[in-house]
């Protein structure tokens, strides 16, 4: 089987050396190199061509809101965002540079290695006490007015834009028919029907899309 391979992006000896460790004892994965800054982080993609980039977001010389827009736009690899409870206007910049996804620092390990096999097989993967944030704080702007809500919402029916917000708050399906009165299965149905006029594989990515406008 082949190794995912990966970058490690953070300020942080102990974060980077802790995350190098709980990776380099699974076979599963393969640490190319850490990095302090995103501009080393490039640096080593373009010698090493990781899979998969575990950023920090705040980082000197380059950090890794800018980091992230410079490797998907290049093609680098996929980046999977370390983030902190209190960065929730920093975490919705880097999905819109193209992020994958985000991972709370306070993981497990196993839950780390999750994550990063979920990003490399291209699934979105979000932490759902920050998701819920991101639905709390969407379309409000840092002086508090509104803003527009970049997702189009045009040849919605108002129940499909029920079952969209619903999803951008983090319920699960279950939670959703409970909330709407319908059952399981109309959910499905629902999300299905969402998911292809969008052309997206996931409801992690219908929720990216919805509250930030960029579609993963």
């Amino acid at each position: 089987m082949e190794k995912i391979k990966v970058i490690i992006a953070d300020d942080s000896d102990f974060v980077r050396d802790g995350m190098k460790i709980i990776l380099d004892v699974d076979d599963e994965f393969e640490v190319l190199g850490s990095a302090s800054n995103g501009e080393e982080a490039i640096k080593l993609a373009k010698i090493n061509r990781p899979d998969v980039f575990l950023m920090d977001i705040q980082m000197p010389k380059m950090d890794g809101i800018e980091a992230t827009k410079y490797i998907v736009e290049n093609d680098l690899g996929k980046v999977l965002i370390l983030t902190t409870f209190d960065d929730d206007d920093l975490v919705r910049k880097a999905l819109k540079n193209g992020a994958k996804g985000y991972l709370i620092k306070n993981h497990t390990p196993e839950h780390l290695k999750q994550m990063i096999k979920s990003v490399y097989n291209g699934t979105g993967v979000m932490e759902e006490s920050i998701l819920e944030n991101l639905a709390n704080t969407s379309g409000i702007s840092d002086n508090g007015s509104d803003t527009v809500n970049t997702f189009d919402t045009s040849g919605y029916s108002e129940r499909e834009l029920d079952i969209i917000k619903a999803v951008s708050e983090g319920l699960s399906n279950k939670e959703i028919a409970s909330k709407l009165y319908i059952s399981e299965g109309t959910v499905k149905n629902y999300i299905t029907t969402i998911l292809s006029k969008e052309n997206l594989s996931h409801r992690t990515a219908l929720a990216v899309y919805y509250l930030t406008g960029k579609k993963q």
